[in-house]
């Protein structure tokens, strides 16, 4: 999709553009999820006939590909790159995240999207912080893919909490305390233990940049 050209040579002038397409696609989105997109509601929020964006965009899947690409386009790209691996790609992750967390119907993607020129900038930029770890290639682009994986799982995870109430946490909480023995569940009861409990438990985000740093030590340090 990315080597076409936004619309034929022939044909009346150009009344939209794929960025607006893309646009009024993500508003949709954003306000209803992922299964309010379609050709015929984007025309609707243009004001015009879905026939019309055929000419820009040839199938709903094209239309998901420029969403995510368009988003990828958020994720924050201008912070310098200070040599240390884990903490430039910390800071990129985490920027990544708040862009999962603005776009929750990035998490509905039933297949990965083709990577388009944000996506690109994004991985050229993922792989320039990875370079002074010196690992293989392949070693760079399946962590970069283990990374974006732990995006996803926290991005969710972070919807989620803050769609459920705090007295579910609680109570599941709770049922582990009462139900975990000594006998049956002895690592559970040592972990509880050691656990600084619910109220005094760091935020989803603390977490993820705390879980994003001990990977990619393990990861860098491996050999």
């Amino acid at each position: 999709m990315w080597d076409r050209p936004e619309r034929g040579s022939r044909g009346p002038a150009p009344e939209r553009s794929r960025p607006q397409i893309t646009a009024a696609a993500i508003e949709l989105a954003d306000e209803n999820g992922l299964a309010a997109v379609s050709m015929r509601r984007v025309a609707k929020r243009l004001g015009t006939g879905p026939a019309s964006l055929y000419r820009y965009v040839a199938t709903r899947d094209d239309l998901l590909a420029l969403m995510a690409d368009a988003a990828a386009g958020e994720i924050n790209l201008d912070d310098p790159l200070s040599g240390d691996p884990v903490e430039d790609l910390a800071a990129l992750m985490g920027h990544a995240k708040q862009v999962h967390l603005r776009h929750p119907w990035l998490l509905d993607m039933s297949t990965e999207p083709t990577m388009g020129p944000s996506g690109m900038d994004y991985l050229e930029h993922a792989l320039r912080a990875l370079a002074p770890a010196s690992l293989p290639y392949p070693a760079q682009l399946e962590t970069i893919g283990l990374l974006n994986g732990l995006v996803t799982l926290f991005a969710r995870t972070e919807l989620r909490r803050r769609q459920s109430p705090t007295n579910v946490q609680l109570a599941q909480a709770s049922y582990l305390a009462t139900a975990a023995t000594k006998e049956r569940h002895p690592f559970i009861v040592a972990a509880l233990a050691d656990s600084p409990g619910t109220e005094a438990s760091p935020d989803t985000h603390t977490l993820f940049e705390r879980m994003v740093r001990r990977v990619l030590t393990g990861l860098i340090e491996t050999p």
